[in-house]
């Protein structure tokens, strides 16, 4: 018996190795079997093989097409096939209030300066945090809330109606951020947002159409180091 599966008119596959998935409840294991055809009777599958990770990545390249190298900036913290993480400085961004009484009303479109801040895209969900220093972070620097609507106690971004790419690519970086501040930022979702006596409406309020930096005092540390974010801890 000889298994073959032709895609297209110049590739013509034939079965050689398999994979087998053992599972229990949660957890499972995989073994790899080289197959050896047979004239009559079905493939045979050879003795069971751990996974070795020259076989996984070269199985990887061959699904994604042989993905080709990506230069990182500066900006880029770390990334993998399927999370991109970076960071930006502080800056000057314009930003939107919908669904707002009191003083957020009347903030809906004025430009505000923005915290450093960390960015985590994960196949799809955003995570934002902020940093208390203007620079580039490393592995042991702790983060600190992002002092923004929208987002929950691990910094994941409720997305709403927020347009966002469809990749983790560095090329997306640009519109993930463009999406994140058009969009209208509507509600909080946890209870305290910044140390700002005034709390989130007071803190924003203050810095409506300022250039001076928001002042670090007014942010949340978090005992989370930046290692610990990008690992999901």
């Amino acid at each position: 018996m000889k298994v073959e599966v032709a895609i297209g008119e110049m590739n013509r596959f034939e079965l050689r190795d398999a994979l087998l998935i053992y599972r229990e409840n949660r957890r499972s294991f995989i073994t790899w079997h080289t197959v050896t055809a047979q004239q009559q009777g079905p493939p045979l599958l050879g003795p069971a093989q751990p996974l070795t990770t020259a076989f996984v990545e070269d199985l990887a390249e061959s699904l994604s097409g042989g993905a080709a190298a990506e230069f990182l900036p500066e900006s880029v913290l770390a990334k993998t096939d399927r999370m991109i993480a970076w960071w930006t400085p502080r800056r000057v961004r314009r930003m939107f209030f919908e669904n707002a009484g009191g003083k957020a009303q009347q903030l809906n479109g004025q430009v505000f300066p923005q915290p450093a801040l960390v960015w985590k895209v994960t196949l799809g969900d955003l995570k934002v945090r902020a940093l208390c220093e203007n620079r580039r972070p490393n592995a042991t620097t702790t983060l600190a809330v992002a002092p923004f609507w929208n987002l929950s106690d691990d910094g994941r971004v409720c997305l709403g109606s927020m347009r966002s790419p469809d990749s983790v690519s560095v090329a997306s970086i640009g519109a993930w951020e463009q999406g994140f501040y058009e969009s209208a930022f509507t509600h909080a979702n946890v209870g305290r947002l910044t140390r700002h006596e005034g709390g989130h409406d007071g803190l924003w309020a203050e810095l409506a159409s300022k250039r001076r930096p928001l002042p670090a005092d007014a942010l949340i540390r978090l005992p989370q180091t930046l290692a610990e974010f990008l690992q999901g801890r």
